[in-house]
């Protein structure tokens, strides 16, 4: 089984190196300080395994974890954590692979034989019973077989059409896999929906301006690179625009 080992402490990475070196059918195929690099490896390594801290500076693990669900075919995860008991109820009752620091062998063995992949569904429950999480600060998507994050603060709006969601962004335009519906629920202090099909960064937006069509439409902040044209706002969701612009 090839296991990719992700801490940003070098001595916590050594210890699981080594404990994994000394147990039969396992071997570290790779190694990563934090959640971002972690995701780039494992599409890279294909590792059966991801050994996945939890509080990590940029991308912690829980979010990490999220983005490695999306890969083709995902590792199982096993997160090591120092956290609470409160944080492990969690863990207890969604059957996710987890070892406490500090790292004891007999945990870690174990926890390596019934490691279990993990459903998204399962990874949201967590981060709301413990409050490990906030909302991801990167999307991903996949571009020419490679996953490609882009950072939250980057995004421009979200714009469903039909099965795909594309994300516009300061860098281009992507596919991800996520819908609009789930994207506007994790993202709803950032987005405000203009249309059915369209999230827009409440950040990005300079003003209101009226529509050839008589109806209203969004004006992107300068260096924001999408088509002011295209981000016509509904009679249902002008009200909520205007209030999110005035901060109320």
């Amino acid at each position: 089984m090839k296991v990719l080992v992700v801490d940003d402490e070098h001595p916590a990475r050594e210890r699981l190196k080594q404990i994994i070196g000394d147990t039969d059918g396992y071997e570290v195929v790779g190694e990563a300080g934090n959640g971002q690099e972690a995701v780039q490896l494992a599409n890279k390594l294909q590792p059966d395994i991801v050994l996945l801290d939890i509080r990590m500076p940029g991308m912690d693990g829980i979010e990490a974890a999220n983005h490695l669900n999306q890969t083709e075919q995902p590792p199982a995860v096993v997160f090591t954590t120092a956290y609470d008991e409160y944080a492990i109820d969690a863990f207890a009752a969604n059957a996710i692979g987890y070892v406490l620091k500090p790292i004891r062998r007999s945990r870690l063995e174990a926890a390596l034989k019934q490691a279990a992949r993990l459903a998204r569904t399962s990874l949201e429950t967590i981060a709301a019973d413990s409050k490990i999480a906030a909302p991801r600060r990167h999307v991903c998507a996949r571009v020419h077989g490679d996953l490609k994050l882009i950072p939250i603060e980057d995004i421009v709006c979200f714009h469903a059409d039909q099965k795909y969601v594309s994300v516009a962004h300061d860098f281009g335009q992507d596919l991800i896999d996520d819908s609009l519906k789930s994207l506007e629920q994790e993202f709803q202090s950032g987005f405000v929906r203009i249309h059915r099909s369209v999230l827009v960064a409440v950040n990005r937006i300079e003003q209101l301006e009226k529509a050839d069509d008589g109806g209203s439409r969004v004006v992107l902040r300068e260096g924001s690179q999408v088509d002011n044209k295209q981000l016509i706002i509904s009679r249902r969701h002008l009200a909520e625009v205007r209030r999110r612009l005035k901060g109320t």
